[in-house]
């Protein structure tokens, strides 16, 4: 039972981050790759609004590598600046 309310909660989160299309935002990528870390930590806000992007910026470190990644990849942020981060750790 656990189980499939796990995979239920997962699906919700999912369909929530798809289903957002507001200007500026993040690819479908994105939205896969850091559905997780955005459900792990910013799920207080809602998909693509100004919060999220600040709450994601403010767990930058505590974010999956997938989702720097692809954050990098789409130019949510930039390579030179994860360096920073990770070099300041």
């Amino acid at each position: 039972m656990t189980t499939i309310r796990n995979l239920a909660a997962g699906a919700v989160t999912l369909s929530v981050l798809l289903v957002s299309s507001q200007a500026g935002a993040v690819s479908l990528g994105v939205k896969l790759a850091c559905a997780a870390d955005y459900h792990a930590h910013c799920s207080m806000h809602a998909p693509d609004s100004p919060g999220v992007r600040k709450c994601m910026r403010a767990v930058g470190r505590n974010l999956s590598q997938g989702c720097i990644s692809a954050l990098v990849a789409a130019g949510e942020v930039s390579k030179s600046t994860v360096q920073r981060k990770v070099a300041a750790k």
